[in-house]
């Protein structure tokens, strides 16, 4: 018998900071200031590397890169948060949910490996500062990009895939004010039971 994923519920619920509607109001501004920096910080950073030509090489290239992974983490999370204090509502729908949980992989072990690429130019510039040119060529840069997307979108999706195949029993809170992979693991699922025909 194969087993499928048999959910019967249509969202989650993510669970508040607080329930004082002050605090809401204090939060809901601190974390739509915070994002608000993150963004404009992150498109400056973008900015200022593809329009001075002395800013384009290997270290910058990938940190203008990482500038535009962690917009993305933040997109991927906080509007939403700020949406359901603003609107007073936990509820995220259950694809929300995967979906949500499948770009926090993506961006988050994205800026991991980005992260390891530039730990590699920075060796390859302390311990071959002669070779430098030659070894961390724009290829290699573009090369290294593209190999932590690749892994990072495969790592999404194997987690994912595996995550649809969880039956969860009701309508669940997530102590978290997004999805997170670790927490979505911990919540209560059906144990199927195999019958034999």
């Amino acid at each position: 018998m194969e087993l499928e994923n048999q959910t019967a519920i249509s969202k989650f619920l993510l669970l508040r900071l607080t329930d004082d509607p002050a605090l809401q109001t204090l939060i809901f501004s601190l974390f739509l200031s915070m994002y608000m920096v993150i963004i404009m910080g992150n498109l400056l950073i973008i900015l200022a590397v593809s329009i001075d030509s002395h800013l384009h090489t290997p270290m910058y290239f990938f940190l203008s890169n990482l500038s535009s992974t962690d917009i993305c983490l933040s997109t991927c999370t906080v509007p939403k948060m700020l949406l359901n204090i603003q609107i007073q509502d936990q509820s995220i729908s259950y694809l929300g949910c995967l979906t949500q949980v499948c770009f926090v992989i993506v961006f988050g072990f994205g800026e991991n490996f980005l992260l390891a690429a530039m730990a590699y130019d920075h060796y390859v510039a302390i311990c071959h500062p002669l070779r430098y040119t030659v070894i961390m060529k724009s290829r290699l840069c573009v090369l290294l990009v593209l190999v932590s997307l690749f892994i990072s979108l495969w790592k999404a999706l194997l987690h994912t895939l595996l995550l649809l195949r969880l039956s969860f029993c009701s309508a669940l809170g997530i102590p978290q004010i997004f999805c997170e992979l670790a927490q979505v693991l911990k919540l209560p699922v059906l144990t199927p039971s195999l019958t034999t025909s």
